[in-house]
């Protein structure tokens, strides 16, 4: 499949986070095909998807090792990307963790962690970049929910409530950064086949049971989700704010 050229995303400036592997590492590539300036944040160093684009001979993203639930430290590396590339056009939340947990094993701590990792960081990367967005009068924002939450999964609590509060924050971002020309979006992935979804869960009964359950009968991986974030990101969804595009097969 050939994908869309975007010319609106040319010398972009581009912040993905968790971007090293996985779903981030397919929308750094993707971004770096449109000619855009890509900047990544994740606890990894993402050697193997640097050395991919430099093969391909295009520029490599700018990485900065960060823990993204040290706030202090987020900032800092944001700070160092916008220093290095110019100020945010195009914020990509993707960072979070799907681990397992039994509600009857929740902790304190381990609740403030998962919304750590999976919604605390949003919010301060968009408070981080939206002041340079609203100086240039344009900006898009993406976050990244879950469909597991929309079909009831159990299994993850901390997880899937910090993912249902990400579409909260998607609306009133969008409400509050509006009148000013950025756009907040919500993308909801459904079940996207990674390495990780192969090492951990995937196995012929559970895609079975996937590709009954959606309209499309084909699994997804990571550039089905790719290519989403590029549409939000460019001037052709200048119009969609406030919304969540679900990207599933046609599951939920």
């Amino acid at each position: 499949m050939s994908d869309a050229i975007y010319p609106s995303l040319k010398d972009r400036v581009v912040l993905v986070s968790g971007g090293a592997s996985g779903i981030g590492a397919s929308i750094v590539a993707h971004f770096v095909r449109q000619g855009a300036k890509v900047g990544v944040l994740d606890i990894q160093d993402g050697g193997g998807l640097v050395a991919e684009l430099v093969a391909e001979g295009l520029a490599p993203p700018a990485f900065q090792r960060c823990d993204l639930t040290d706030i202090a430290a987020t900032r800092v590396a944001i700070a160092a990307i916008a220093a290095e590339l110019g100020p945010i056009d195009v914020l990509v939340n993707n960072a979070a963790h799907d681990e397992r947990h039994d509600w009857r094993d929740v902790t304190p701590e381990l609740w403030d962690n998962r919304q750590a990792v999976n919604l605390r960081h949003q919010f301060f990367a968009i408070q981080a970049v939206a002041p340079a967005m609203q100086a240039a009068k344009r900006g898009s924002i993406i976050n990244f929910g879950s469909i597991s939450w929309h079909l009831k999964m159990g299994g993850m609590p901390a997880y899937t409530s910090a993912k249902a509060a990400v579409e909260g924050l998607t609306r009133s971002f969008a409400r509050d950064l509006g009148p000013e020309g950025i756009r907040v979006n919500c993308i909801i992935p459904g079940w996207i086949i990674t390495e990780r979804q192969k090492q951990l869960w995937l196995t012929p009964e559970a895609e079975r049971a996937t590709l009954d359950a959606q309209c499309l009968k084909e699994m997804l991986y990571p550039p089905d989700i790719a290519r989403m974030v590029l549409w939000l990101a460019a001037d052709d969804s200048r119009m969609c704010s406030g919304q969540n595009w679900v990207v599933d097969g046609g599951w939920w």
